[in-house]
C-alpha cells in the first residue's frame, strides 16, 4: 500500500476524478438549459382531451407527473391559454378523469400582440361587422388577408416610432432650449421667438401625423372569430394577429421551418406581456453594448496600471500593498460596486454634468440618473483587477533579455515598452479580457442600480442626434433573466423564456469569447516569446 501510495497513482485517479465530476457537472448544466429551451419553439401537437364530466380542455401538453400521495396516479398539464377568456394559461388535469383524447385538424394556435396565444377553431372572418367567409372557407380568406394587416400594423409601428418619433424628440430639445433662455431672461429675443415658430410648426406636423394614424387605424376593421373550448366566442381583429399555425396537421418540414422563424423572431424582436412573450432583441443590444464599452474602458486601464506596477514602480512594501489591495477588491461583493457606481459616477459625476451642460432641464436629470455609461464603468472597476493580475502575469513571463537587447540596440525605454513588451504582453492582456467580459456580462446586482430597467423605451443608439445616446437606460439578459424568473406575473408561461434567455446569454458570452481567443491565439504566434 505504501509502495502504491509513493508511485502517486492514487493522486492521478484522484484529479482526473475531479476532473471528470466538473465535467459532468458542467455538461449536466448545459444540457438542462439546452433541453429546457430548445423544445420552447417547436410547434408541439394540440391535444383536446374530454372529462368524466363532459368538460372539454384543449391545448398542448405541457407536463406529467405523479400526483403526490396517490401512487401511480398521474396528472397532466395543458397549456390551454387562452388568458382572457379562462383567466389562466395552463390546467392541471387528472388523467384518471380524462376519458378521451383527440388531435383534432382544425385546431389554430394563433400568436397575438395582446393576451398570449389564442387556441381554438377558426369560425369567421368579418369586414366592418359583415361576414366575409365562415368555417371552412374561412382561413384561407384569412390567409389571404394577413399580409395587408401585417402591412398595416407595421406601417402604423413606423409612424409611431419614426415621424411621431422623430417630431416628440426635436420638440424635447426645443422645451429644453426656451428654458434656458427663460432662465437667462431672454424670453423676448429673436431666438426664442424662432424657437417658438419652429415649435408651432413642428405641433402642426404632429397633428398632421395624428390624422394619419387615425385614418390607418380607421381601416383595422377586419377581424376573426374564434370558437374556443366551452363554445366560447373570441372576435380577434386581424391587427392583432401574429401568426397562425395548425400544429396537428404540420409536416415535419413546416415544424422545421416553423421553428426556424420563431427562434429569429425570438432574437430579433421587442418583448410582449411582460417579457414572456416576444422576442429579447433590446436585451441583446444593450447587454452586448454594455460589455463593449465596458472593455473599451477597462483595458487601457487596467494595462497601464499593470505596466506601472511591473515595469516602472520600485518594488517595495508600497506596491506590494497596491497588489494585495487589487487582489482583495476582486473579492468584493458586485453589489458593493453598484453602490459605488451610484455615489461616485451617477450623483457625483452625472450631477455635475447636469449642472454645468443640462441645467435646463433639470430638476429631471440627463447624466445624473442610471444609464448605460455609468453601468459600463461600474463593471469596468468591478473587473479591472482581473486586467491587472493577468496582465501583470504576462509581464513576468517576458524574459528580461528581451528587453535588455531592445535597449543595447538603442531604443528608448517608451519604445522598448511600446514596440517590444507590449506586443509581446498582448496574449496575456487578452486573456484577462476574456474573464473580464465573461464576468460582466452575467452580473446582475450592480446593473440594478445603475441603469438596466424591465423596458427600455429606446434603444442607446437610435437615427437622432448625436445618434449614441449614453444616458439611456437599458435592458439586459441577464436582468431579464432574474425579471421573467422571479418577478413574472404567469410564472408557468414565463419558465421556458427563462431557459431560452439562459441559453442566448450563453451563446453571446462564447461567442465573444471565441472572438477575442482567436485573436489572442494569432499573437501567441506571432510573439512566441509570451509563456501566457
Amino acid at each position: 500500500m505504501r509502495r502504491l501510495w509513493r508511485s502517486g497513482e492514487p493522486f492521478i485517479w484522484l484529479t482526473g476524478g475531479a476532473l471528470a465530476a466538473a465535467l459532468i457537472m458542467v455538461v449536466g448544466l448545459i444540457a438542462i438549459i439546452v433541453g429546457n429551451a430548445a423544445g420552447f419553439f417547436w410547434p408541439a401537437e394540440v391535444v383536446r382531451v374530454t372529462l368524466t364530466d363532459g368538460t372539454v380542455l384543449t391545448g398542448p401538453l405541457a407536463d406529467r407527473e405523479r400526483i403526490p400521495g396517490r401512487g401511480e396516479a398521474w396528472r397532466i398539464k395543458l397549456k390551454v391559454a387562452n388568458r382572457d377568456l379562462y383567466g389562466a394559461d395552463f390546467v392541471w388535469v387528472d388523467e384518471a378523469a380524462v376519458v378521451r383524447r383527440e388531435r383534432p385538424a382544425d385546431v389554430a394556435v394563433i400568436e397575438r400582440s395582446e393576451w398570449g396565444l389564442l387556441i381554438g377553431r377558426i369560425a369567421a372572418l368579418e369586414e366592418g361587422g359583415a361576414v366575409v367567409a365562415r368555417d371552412a372557407a374561412a382561413w384561407p380568406e384569412i390567409e389571404r388577408w394577413l399580409p395587408a394587416a401585417g402591412a398595416l400594423r407595421r406601417q402604423i409601428r413606423a409612424i409611431e416610432k419614426g415621424d411621431i418619433g422623430a417630431i416628440n424628440f426635436e420638440q424635447e430639445k426645443i422645451r429644453l432650449r426656451l428654458r434656458g433662455l427663460e432662465a437667462r431672461g431672454a424670453t423676448a429675443s429673436a431666438d426664442a421667438g424662432a424657437l417658438r415658430a419652429r415649435l408651432a410648426t413642428l405641433q402642426e406636423q404632429y397633428r398632421v401625423q395624428e390624422a394619419r394614424l387615425a385614418e390607418l387605424r380607421a381601416r383595422q376593421t377586419a377581424r376573426m372569430v374564434v370558437i374556443a373550448d366551452g363554445g366560447k366566442e373570441k372576435a380577434l381583429p386581424l391587427a392583432q394577429v401574429l401568426g397562425v399555425s395548425f400544429p396537428n396537421t404540420m409536416g415535419p418540414v413546416a415544424k422545421v421551418a416553423h421553428y426556424v422563424a420563431d427562434v429569429w423572431g425570438f432574437v430579433s424582436e421587442d418583448p410582449r406581456e411582460s417579457n414572456t412573450e416576444g422576442g429579447v432583441f433590446p436585451a441583446i443590444f444593450g447587454t452586448v453594448m454594455m460589455v463593449m464599452i465596458m472593455s473599451i474602458m477597462v483595458t487601457p486601464l487596467g494595462v497601464l496600471a499593470a505596466f506601472y506596477l511591473r515595469e516602472y514602480a520600485r518594488q517595495g512594501t508600497f506596491v506590494s500593498a497596491v497588489r494585495i489591495a487589487v487582489n482583495n477588491l476582486a473579492g468584493v461583493p458586485s453589489i458593493v460596486f453598484g453602490v459605488f457606481g451610484v455615489g461616485f459616477f451617477i450623483y457625483a459625476v452625472g450631477g455635475a454634468i447636469d449642472r454645468l451642460f443640462y441645467a435646463e432641464a433639470l430638476p429631471t436629470p440627463t447624466f445624473g440618473t442610471g444609464g448605460i455609461l455609468w453601468a459600463s464603468l461600474t463593471l469596468a472597476l468591478l473587473t479591472i483587477p482581473v486586467v491587472i493580475v493577468a496582465t501583470e502575469e504576462g509581464l513576468a513571463a517576458i524574459p528580461g533579455g528581451t528587453r535588455e537587447a531592445s535597449l543595447a540596440l538603442g531604443a528608448t525605454k517608451l519604445e522598448t515598452t511600446l514596440k517590444v513588451v507590449l506586443p509581446a504582453v498582448m496574449p496575456s492582456i487578452l486573456t484577462g479580457l476574456i474573464l473580464a467580459m465573461a464576468r460582466a456580462a452575467g452580473e446582475v446586482a450592480p446593473l440594478m442600480i445603475t441603469g438596466v430597467v424591465k423596458l427600455a423605451p429606446a434603444l442607446p443608439v437610435d437615427g437622432f442626434w448625436p445618434f449614441v445616446h449614453l444616458d439611456r437606460k437599458f435592458m439586459h439578459l441577464g436582468f431579464h433573466i432574474y425579471d421573467v424568473g422571479f418577478q413574472s406575473p404567469n410564472v408557468d408561461a414565463a419558465r421556458p423564456m427563462v431557459f431560452a434567455t439562459t441559453l442566448l446569454l450563453l451563446v453571446i458570452v462564447v461567442l465573444l469569447n471565441l472572438f477575442a481567443i482567436a485573436t489572442r491565439n494569432r499573437l501567441r504566434r506571432k510573439y512566441a516569446t509570451s509563456a501566457v
